[in-house]
């Protein structure tokens, strides 16, 4: 059985959590508040300590098929003595029993410890204000959905990413186009020059990230970014504490395809936009090679909030660095073809007008 590990507040004994607002560790009985340096020390203490053996012999229940459990964790409570079952990709999380902010060390060990952490800077309160207002101003919302929609589940959670440097060296052709139109009294004239154009040069990208989470939809934490990345610090367990975190479950390696093409879209782009003056542009081809490549293991903030409403589940996301919302609203397709037979029929009148304007004028 995995060892849990815990911060426990020198003053009162209660269970210290990180703070997003003081960033700090801050105690929520006495509010007594610790840099996360000092306790560095209860990291290495915790981890020379040896591991507990409370087993006991019992018939009950029956034994796992196999291959049933490969995928399933058990480890201890040290305040409760709970036990809490979570996948092999949980590596934070609470006690169900007693609420206490646990981190499962087991999990963070080795080569799955992360390299760097931007910690949470906005707290539930700010998600929770977050939602709310991302529901105003939308006219397809339907009206009961925000009076009826409770929030089912709201968790503060550190999604591990992997973070991409690489310099590119890159070699694009263009075929571009300036069309000119004129007129005489007997013609209409095209005149269209075609052109290549060639663009050269290198570019070095930092800290490009790819979700290192099989759980956390690809798309939502793109739509998340950019984070700061200059707030990130080393990594520490610390940081953790009261916050749900995952272990990555998509290896660095397997993550290179979606780094590549993001690199690769952002380097054609960024060459494009020194093509100016033609009417248009397109590339006929392009030589793109990376350099220096490296990846880094690193832990992004996210609060996720689950809501569902007329049967069907909701989620939402925001940045917990940053504050940007994101997330599918329900939309009022009733209301959505009142809009559109609204427009119809406004211009249609205006037609109408104008037909009854000619015929009057003949």
């Amino acid at each position: 059985m995995a060892d849990m590990m815990e911060y426990k507040c020198p003053a009162c004994g209660g269970k210290l959590e990180f703070s997003s607002t003081e960033q700090q560790m801050k105690c929520p009985f006495c509010d007594s508040v610790f840099d996360v340096a000092t306790l560095q020390s209860y990291d290495e203490a915790l981890a020379a300590a040896p591991e507990s053996d409370m087993s006991w012999e019992s018939e009950a229940g029956s034994e796992w098929e196999q291959g049933e459990a490969d995928s399933m964790r058990v480890y201890h409570c040290q305040s409760c003595g709970g036990e809490v079952i979570a996948d092999e990709t949980t590596a934070a999380s609470k006690c169900p029993y007693c609420d206490a902010p646990v981190i499962m060390t087991g999990q963070l060990a080795g080569e799955l410890k992360p390299d760097l952490v931007i910690p949470f800077k906005l707290d539930k309160e700010a998600a929770k204000k977050a939602l709310l207002q991302h529901m105003e101003g939308k006219p397809l919302l339907p009206k009961i959905f925000k009076s009826e929609n409770h929030i089912d589940e709201i968790k503060g959670v550190y999604v591990p990413v992997w973070l991409f440097d690489a310099g590119v060296e890159a070699q694009i052709h263009y075929r571009a186009t300036k069309v000119r139109r004129w007129s005489d009294q007997q013609f209409d004239y095209v005149e269209t020059s075609t052109f290549a154009v060639r663009r050269g040069g290198n570019i070095a990208f930092e800290h490009v990230p790819v979700d290192g989470s099989a759980k956390m939809d690809d798309t939502m934490m793109e739509a998340l970014e950019p984070y700061n990345f200059a707030e990130a610090v080393p990594f520490q367990t610390a940081y953790l504490s009261g916050y749900l975190a995952d272990k990555y479950d998509t290896d660095a390696e397997a993550s290179v395809a979606r780094a590549n093409d993001r690199i690769r879209q952002s380097t054609l782009n960024a060459f494009l936009q020194t093509v100016r003056g033609y009417d248009t542009v397109n590339t006929e081809h392009d030589s793109i090679r990376l350099e220096h490549g490296e990846a880094k293991y690193a832990l992004y903030p996210v609060w996720l909030l689950n809501t569902s409403w007329n049967g069907t589940k909701y989620t939402f996301a925001m940045n917990g660095q940053t504050g940007k919302f994101v997330g599918d609203l329900p939309s009022n397709k009733g209301k959505a073809w009142g809009i559109f037979f609204g427009v119809t029929a406004a211009v249609t009148a205006v037609l109408y007008v104008i037909s009854m304007l000619l015929q009057s004028g003949q």
